[in-house]
């Protein structure tokens, strides 16, 4: 099992959760030039973690050249296996579209040229959808990059989108919740060869464990979670989701 999307720096012990619950690797992710760092020293310290090197669309306004020539250079690290997360977010009030655009056309460029996938963030307030409409602005005029729809909110416009251009679907704790009616219909249609499981860790805990600091293993339940929501042994998706993360990251056969 193979969590494919965790900030496992974020953890205060982040050996610890290696191995727990029948975790057999993580991908942590490196949203910013710090976290990058961070993301390839665990890499490089541990074997069954890999890494991704990118810039957050909420941090966007660390971007500059000197910031962009450091991830471009953690990009190329071995260890490195995907690009982000980037994208678009119109949370908070005073987002920076301008700003995110800039970052995230210059890591669709960055993934394209170094063939890793790009991870990407879209999020919106309540009741609106113009950062995932932008999301799908931008890809469209980047249709050979590979890219994974992280935590996916459900919106039902981007998975036709997505599933058309070939994305691949994370889908995190938030999953398990007994209101994300959107997310949980999402995890049902997405083909099977496109879907993946993360935790987002230490963020979105899934239920038995909402409400606590989500740890990469807690994967386990959101991965039974969505098993039940298709009618299978989690056995056999738990199969089929590590092949898929094998195959978007490139990651070694175990």
């Amino acid at each position: 099992m193979i969590d494919t999307h965790c900030h496992l720096d974020y953890l205060d012990d982040p050996a610890s959760a290696r191995g727990e619950l029948g975790l057999s690797g993580m991908v942590c992710i490196g949203a910013s030039a710090e976290h990058a760092r961070n993301a390839v020293a665990l890499a490089e310290q541990f074997g069954d973690v890999w890494a991704t090197a990118g810039l957050h669309p909420t941090d966007t306004a660390e971007d500059s050249a000197d910031v962009r020539a450091e991830i471009e250079t953690l990009a190329r690290h071995p260890r490195v296996v995907g690009i982000g997360e980037s994208g678009l977010d119109d949370y908070w009030d005073d987002t920076q579209r301008a700003a995110q655009v800039s970052a995230f056309e210059w890591q669709l460029g960055l993934a394209q040229r170094t063939g890793k996938p790009l991870v990407i963030h879209v999020r919106d307030k309540a009741g609106q959808d113009s950062a995932h409409r932008g999301v799908m602005d931008v890809l469209s005029g980047w249709p050979d990059v590979p890219v994974i729809l992280h935590c996916f909110s459900g919106h039902p416009d981007l998975l036709r989108f997505g599933v058309e251009r070939g994305a691949f679907f994370g889908f995190a704790g938030n999953t398990t919740y007994k209101n994300a009616r959107e997310i949980q219909e999402a995890a049902r249609q997405v083909p099977l060869d496109r879907l993946l499981v993360e935790t987002d860790a230490p963020f979105l805990a899934p239920v038995p464990r909402r409400g606590k600091p989500n740890r990469p293993g807690y994967m386990r339940h959101t991965l039974d979670f969505i098993a039940g929501l298709r009618g299978m042994e989690a056995a056999e998706l738990e199969r089929l989701t590590d092949a898929n993360t094998r195959r978007v990251y490139r990651l070694p056969d175990a």
